[in-house]
C-alpha cells in the first residue's frame, strides 16, 4: 500500500508543469488622473471618481480634498506616497505616521498578512522583500539588550495596558522575532513594515521614525499573473512564469484516482485520532499560534482554578501567560476527541489577524488532550448586555452601532480578506465577545469551514448553527444553495436583536404579533410608527436603531441572491439612513418545522445556553 501511495505522490508531481502565463490585454482607454502629489494615475490604479470602466477595482485609491491620496488595505488607511510603474511598486505610510517621533502607526501590518491572490505583496516581482518587520512592544521591566531599542525618551504609549505609574517601558526591533526572542513580561502591541534597508548596530528611534514616515512599498505585480492562480515571477530571462497543472489532469489520471481515493479512505479509517491531528498540526508549521505543552496549559491556568464556563464541548478557564497576558483557555471534552472542531477552530482562527476576530494565542495538542488558548476578553459576550442580565452594564445604543459595525467587519474579513473563504456558520450574541474597551470580536469556529475564493457555493453534508440564527437554505434545498450567504442571514438575524434587546422570537409576548420581532418591527416601519425605544431617546438613536433594523431586514431575506454581501452591510451601516429603501417582508414562517437533519449529530449546535464561554462571568 506504502508502494502505490508513493506512486501516486510521483505520478501527481510528473502532472506539474512550469508553464509560461500568457498575461491579459489590458489596454485601458482612459487618461491619467491626478490627486495631490501623486499624478499620472494609471492602470491598474483608478480613482473612485473615475469611470468603473477605468482601472481595475482592487486597486481603486481615494483622493481626499484633491491633497492626499488613500489607499485602504486590511481595514487600514494608508497615504500614498509614489507609485512605481516601472518596477511595479506602490510606497504608502500609515496615516498616523507624522513627521514628529511622537507618532506611531494605527494599524498593524506584516509581511505574513498578505497571501497569495492579494491584489499587493510584500515581494516584489523578483521575489525579493520589500519591506522589513518592525515590531512595537511594551515591558513591565526595563531592557537592556542591543536589539531593543527604547522610545522613553519620545514620550510614545502605544501599550495594550494603562499603567498610572508609567512603569512600563516601551521599545522596538527591527526583523522578524521568534517567541523565545521574546523577554519576560514583554507584550507585542503592534507589527509594522519599514522600507528594507541595511540598519547599523547602532541605529537610533530617530533614524527608524524616519525610515517609517518615508513609508513602505508593495507589489501590485500580481494584475499582470494573468492564468497564474497561485501568482507569478520573473525568471533569469525576465520571461513570467507561474505553475498550472496539467489541463487534461481529468482525463489522465480518473481511474488511478479512484482507486487511489478508495486506498486513502482505507488508510484513514484505519489511522488513530491522534495521528489525524497530529498530521494536520505537521502540515500547518506557518501558524502563529504557540504551541504548549499540556503542563504548560496547568501551568498557565494555575491547575485549572478558575473556570469560566462550561458547556458540551468542554469548559472554559481563566488563565495568565508568562508576559503577564490574561487567557482563556479552552479544554476540549471527550465527546471532541475526534479532534474535528479542534482542527476547525486552529485551522481557521489560527490564520487570522483582525480586529474583530478573537485572536488564537496557541494550542495544546498532547495524546487525549486538546486546548486552544484564546485573548481574554473582560467584558464577556454579547448577549450577557443585550438581554439584561445580573451584573452587565447597559450599552448605549450608540456604542450598539458601532459593536454591529465591527461585528460585520470581522465576517467581511472572514469572507474576503483571507487567502481562503471562511464560512462561521454560527454567527449569534453568545458568539460575539467583547473586551475592555467593548471592541466585538467573532469568536467560536467550531462549525466554520475553509473554502476558495473562487467560488461562493458551498457543499455540506448537513445543516450547521444555531436553531433562530440558521438561514432556511440550510434546511430547504430549493430555496438556494449554501454560500458566505448564510452568515449574511445569521448576522441579520443577531443585529435585529440588537436593535430591539430582546430574543427574535419571544412567546411570551403579550400581543401574538410580537411574538416572532421580525414580522411586527417590519409592520411598524413600514406603517410609518415609531419603534419604542425609551421616551428620553433622543432623535439620533431612534435613527441608528431605525437603520439597524432595515439592514437586519436585508439581511434575513428569505432567498440568499436577495440577501447583501457582508461589505455591502457595512457600507449600509456606515451610511445615512436616508439611503436605505425597506425590504420585502421577510416570509420564512415559524409554522414550519425544518425537516429532519441527516449527517453529523455535532454539526448541529443547540441552544445558545449549551454553548461554553471565553469570558469571565459570560452567563
Amino acid at each position: 500500500m506504502n508502494v502505490l501511495f508513493a506512486c501516486y505522490i510521483a505520478f501527481l508531481l510528473q502532472l506539474f508543469v512550469f508553464q509560461t502565463c500568457h498575461s491579459r490585454n489590458f489596454t485601458a482607454h482612459c487618461a491619467p488622473s491626478s490627486c495631490g502629489n501623486i499624478q499620472n494615475i494609471s492602470f491598474p490604479f483608478r480613482l473612485h471618481t473615475d469611470p468603473q470602466s477605468c482601472g481595475n477595482n482592487n486597486y481603486t485609491l481615494i483622493c481626499e480634498n484633491n491633497i492626499s491620496t488613500v489607499l485602504y488595505l486590511y481595514s487600514g488607511k494608508y497615504y500614498v506616497q509614489a507609485i512605481n510603474y516601472d518596477n511595479f511598486t506602490i510606497r504608502v505610510v500609515d496615516a498616523g505616521v507624522q513627521d514628529n517621533c511622537c507618532s506611531i502607526p494605527r494599524y498593524s501590518l506584516a509581511p505574513d498578512d498578505f497571501s497569495d491572490g492579494d491584489p499587493y505583496t510584500s515581494y516584489n516581482y523578483k521575489l525579493v522583500p520589500l519591506s522589513l518587520p518592525m515590531v512595537f512592544m511594551s515591558c513591565e521591566n526595563t531592557v537592556n539588550s542591543p536589539l531593543y531599542v527604547d522610545t522613553a525618551p519620545y514620550g510614545l504609549n502605544y501599550g495594550s495596558v494603562n499603567y498610572s505609574n508609567s512603569s512600563h517601558s516601551n521599545y522596538v526591533t527591527l526583523g522578524g522575532m521568534n517567541a523565545s526572542d521574546l523577554m519576560e513580561l514583554c507584550t507585542i502591541d503592534k507589527i509594522y513594515l519599514l522600507p528594507k534597508k541595511n540598519y547599523t548596530d547602532n541605529y537610533s528611534f530617530e533614524e527608524i521614525h524616519s525610515d517609517l514616515a518615508y513609508g513602505f512599498e508593495l507589489s501590485w505585480y500580481n494584475i499582470y499573473c494573468g492564468k497564474c492562480r497561485s501568482g507569478c515571477y520573473l525568471d533569469s530571462a525576465d520571461r513570467r512564469r507561474c505553475f498550472a497543472l496539467f489541463h487534461g489532469l481529468k482525463v489522465v489520471c480518473g481511474t488511478p484516482c479512484v482507486i487511489i481515493f478508495l486506498i486513502y479512505k482505507w488508510r484513514r479509517r484505519h489511522l488513530s485520532v491522534y495521528d489525524t491531528v497530529e498530521q494536520f498540526l505537521q502540515g500547518q508549521n506557518n501558524l502563529m499560534p504557540v504551541r504548549y505543552s499540556y503542563s504548560d496549559i496547568k501551568k498557565i491556568t494555575r491547575g485549572f482554578k478558575e473556570k469560566l464556563g462550561e458547556g458540551g464541548f468542554g469548559t472554559v478557564y481563566k488563565g495568565k501567560l508568562r508576559s503577564g497576558r490574561f487567557a482563556a483557555v479552552k479544554l476540549l471534552g471527550k465527546s471532541k476527541a475526534n479532534g474535528q472542531d479542534f482542527i476547525n477552530e486552529v485551522a481557521t482562527i489560527g490564520r487570522i489577524h483582525h480586529t474583530n476576530v478573537v485572536q488564537l494565542i496557541g494550542f495544546c495538542a498532547e495524546g487525549s488532550k486538546r486546548a486552544l488558548v484564546y485573548d481574554f476578553m473582560a467584558n464577556g459576550s454579547l448577549d450577557r448586555h443585550l438581554f439584561s442580565r445580573e451584573g452587565s452594564i447597559s450599552l448605549s445604543w450608540q456604542k450598539l452601532h458601532q459593536i454591529s459595525l465591527g461585528v460585520a467587519r470581522g465576517i467581511d474579513y472572514l469572507h474576503l480578506g483571507c487567502d481562503m473563504q471562511i464560512l462561521h456558520f454560527d454567527i449569534k450574541p453568545h458568539n460575539i465577545l467583547l473586551d475592555e474597551n467593548f471592541t466585538p470580536k467573532v469568536s467560536d469556529f467550531g462549525l466554520a469551514r475553509l473554502y476558495p475564493t473562487n467560488g461562493s457555493i458551498t457543499s455540506l453534508t448537513a445543516a450547521r448553527g444555531t436553531i433562530g440564527y440558521m438561514a432556511p437554505e440550510l434546511f430547504y434545498k430549493n430555496i438556494g444553495r449554501v454560500s458566505y450567504k448564510a452568515d449574511v442571514y445569521s448576522f441579520g438575524m443577531l443585529l435585529l436583536e440588537m436593535a430591539g434587546k430582546r430574543k427574535n422570537v419571544n412567546a411570551l409576548a403579550e400581543n401574538s404579533s410580537q411574538i416572532y420581532w421580525p414580522y411586527w418591527v417590519h409592520d411598524q416601519v413600514s406603517d410609518g410608527k415609531a419603534i419604542e425605544i425609551g421616551d428620553d431617546a433622543t432623535e439620533e438613536e431612534r435613527k441608528i436603531v431605525k437603520k439597524m433594523i432595515m439592514v437586519g431586514l436585508w439581511c434575513i431575506q428569505m432567498k440568499p441572491m436577495d440577501r447583501p454581501t457582508m461589505k455591502n452591510v457595512v457600507e449600509m451601516l456606515e451610511g445615512d439612513l436616508e439611503n436605505l429603501q425597506l425590504p420585502p417582508k421577510p416570509v420564512f414562517s415559524l409554522d414550519v418545522t425544518p425537516p429532519n437533519i441527516e449527517g453529523e449529530s455535532s454539526s448541529l449546535s443547540g441552544d445558545s445556553t449549551e454553548s461554553t464561554s471565553l469570558v469571565e462571568n459570560a452567563y
